[in-house]
């Protein structure tokens, strides 16, 4: 199997990639935190092994893409120690042989040109990566691959948990649409105000693109919170939470030579 993973700031994922039936079969998500230990890594990921019938020496390579530099040499540690599989580390210098771009390779985060290199990969065209994560970001991709720029807010629930954390009297509630677009209560008025104002946010912004370039973009929509605005499922061509995995197999197989083996 290949391992991508997906090291963020809320959660880091390890996706399992079946080369024999091209799926992706097992995620595993552990909560990011910059003191985590290689012996509680392990224990988290030895248990989720053994429910999954999965064995350290299947995994014949290992792709790893990190926008929380703290936490990179751990997950190294473990991946030597106890996959003994060869890791590429994402970074700027993993481009140089992609159909893909960036004019400030070590500027863009890595999971942000692994979306790009699988959204491309699948339309090889110009398209527009809205990614909900603990940012929301809008990557935009050019006819040829280049990437034009990335506009970036802050994500759902860091919407939701800043109103929580900053007032005195407002609750943090669960995302979820309310009967009506009105509020009628303190609840209903939060997730009114959040999700049908980050539809209208996504929505707006993508228009603003695709107006000031004079350009019809092929919208793809992933992260852990891309299914929660349900009411932009007509808006995007594709929802696909494992985006970021694929682009990480993707980068990694462009670098190495195990795929073919």
């Amino acid at each position: 199997m290949f391992l991508s993973i997906d090291a963020g700031n809320s959660n880091i994922v390890f996706g399992f990639y079946d080369k024999q039936e091209a799926a992706w079969k097992h995620e595993c998500r552990v909560t990011t935190r910059i003191d985590i230990s290689i012996l509680q890594l392990e224990k988290e990921l030895h248990l989720f092994f053994l429910e999954n019938n999965i064995k350290y020496e299947q995994i014949y390579q290992v792709g790893f893409s990190s926008v929380v530099p703290e936490i990179i040499p751990v997950i190294q540690q473990f991946c030597a120690e106890f996959l003994r599989a060869p890791l590429h580390m994402i970074s700027g210098k993993s481009y140089q042989k992609l159909k893909v771009s960036t004019k400030r390779p070590n500027e863009i985060g890595t999971d942000l040109m692994c979306n790009v290199t699988a959204a491309y990969e699948m339309f090889k065209s110009n398209c527009i990566i809205v990614d909900f994560g603990t940012a929301l970001t809008f990557t935009i991709v050019g006819e040829k691959g280049n990437v034009m720029g990335v506009n970036i807010v802050p994500g759902l629930n860091t919407a939701k948990r800043s109103l929580f954390h900053h007032t005195s009297k407002l609750p943090e509630v669960e995302l979820k649409f309310p009967k009506s677009a009105i509020g009628k209560n303190t609840v209903e008025s939060i997730q009114a105000g959040i999700l049908y104002g980050y539809t209208g946010l996504v929505k707006g912004m993508i228009e603003a693109i695709e107006h000031e370039t004079s350009t019809t973009f092929k919208i793809i929509a992933t992260g852990g919170l891309a299914s929660i605005l349900s009411n932009l499922q007509s808006t995007f061509d594709k929802v696909d939470k494992n985006l970021t995995l694929e682009g990480i197999r993707l980068i990694t197989n462009a670098n190495s030579f195990t795929e073919n083996q």
